[in-house]
């Protein structure tokens, strides 16, 4: 029988969310190119994994180590890209590029300290992610308000790999030093395999690189806590000031039913910072700013819900979601109902009875 390592498995599906990624990006967006560059780094990785663990290619211990040390930059740089910081890769990034020199030396040095220093690059990285996701789903300013907070969620969950795969590569050093290293096989193929297809997992999630799903309706789905870091403090007049230049700016332009706003294109429209669009709308509304757009999002939805005979799925994009399972998420949060029984409720409503009824639903 032909053996199959498991992290080959694992190749095929980073492949499959390779290929996806790439066809969705048609437009080849800035905040695109570094997560498909990740995605492509991870499933060679997991290919010379599987090379090494599982059919004894010991040449492949260098290439397995560069690419080890390539993936917590890629998957920093892929991350800011989705902040107001920057769009894809810039020549000020160089830095970035000192972990994978650092291995490319230390693999020329007989008795180099190869794991410690990956396990550095993987801990510092970590932390660094972890950093970055200090405001929020509000900080990722260049991710869609429809996924914001997936793609905060995914942020998190990256960094939580590699400081997760740090901790692997202790107990290896430990393994060999205290033992005799005989589950060493067994560890790094395993945990390099969950590590991987986490880390794939947690790109394909981003804002940047989701496919658009079809899922139904969504009757059954609990409301999610939001995770924005909305800042609670008093309001203030500037604050107050910018809030009612946004709520102008959203009724009269119905910006909200662009598919593709992002908080750093809503503060261009008002000519202000990122930050303090973002803290004005957490001060004023107590939310965050991709909560507060889907509300507009859902008002919309439920106008149309009332006004019209379309089909779910066409109000989904017609008020402004790319996805629909965001959109029942969104509903269930805003209006407690699933989009289908909340039409449901209404259709023996009195005619002059159905705005009190959005406007109650909304809040």
């Amino acid at each position: 029988m032909i053996f199959v390592p498991v992290s080959f498995v694992v190749a095929l599906f980073l492949i499959n969310f390779l290929i996806r990624m790439a066809r969705d990006d048609a437009d080849g967006r800035a905040t695109v190119r570094p997560f498909i560059v990740l995605l492509a780094v991870m499933t060679v990785q997991s290919v010379v994994v599987g090379l090494r663990w599982g059919y004894g290619m010991v040449v492949m211990m260098p290439l397995m180590s560069v690419l080890a040390a390539s993936i917590p930059p890629l998957s920093f740089l892929a991350f800011r890209s989705l902040t107001q910081e920057a769009a894809g890769y810039s020549v000020r990034d160089w830095p970035h590029a000192l972990p994978i020199l650092l291995l490319l030396a230390l693999n020329l040095l007989w008795g180099a300290p190869i794991d410690a220093a990956l396990i550095l690059i993987f801990m510092g990285y970590g932390v660094a992610l972890f950093w970055l996701a200090r405001h929020g789903p509000d900080g990722l300013s260049a991710s869609r308000l429809d996924g914001a907070l997936r793609s905060y969620r995914s942020l998190q969950l990256m960094a939580a790999s590699l400081i997760a795969s740090s901790l692997s590569d202790i107990f290896i050093s430990l393994d060999f030093s205290i033992g005799d290293g005989r589950h060493v096989p067994i560890v790094v193929t395993a945990f390099m395999t969950v590590i991987l297809m986490l880390l794939g997992f947690a790109a394909t999630l981003a804002e940047a690189g989701s496919a658009r799903d079809n899922d139904d309706d969504g009757a059954g789905e609990a409301p999610q806590d939001s995770e924005a870091a909305v800042d609670e403090r008093s309001a203030t007049a500037d604050d107050a000031r910018i809030a009612h230049a946004l709520d102008a700016l959203m009724r009269d332009k119905a910006l909200y039913k662009d598919v593709e706003l992002n908080l750093s294109k809503l503060a261009r429209r008002l000519g202000l910072p990122v930050r303090a669009v973002s803290n004005a709308v957490n001060r004023v509304h107590g939310i965050s700013v991709s909560q507060y757009v889907n509300n507009y999002r859902v008002s919309a939805a439920c106008q149309l819900l009332v006004d019209t005979d379309q089909p779910i799925t066409t109000i989904v994009f017609e008020s402004g979601f790319m996805t629909k399972s965001n959109f029942n998420r969104e509903f269930l949060r805003v209006t407690g109902q699933s989009p289908s029984a909340w039409r449901q409720s209404q259709i023996h409503a009195q005619p002059q009875e159905k705005k009190p009824a959005i406007r109650r639903a909304i809040g």
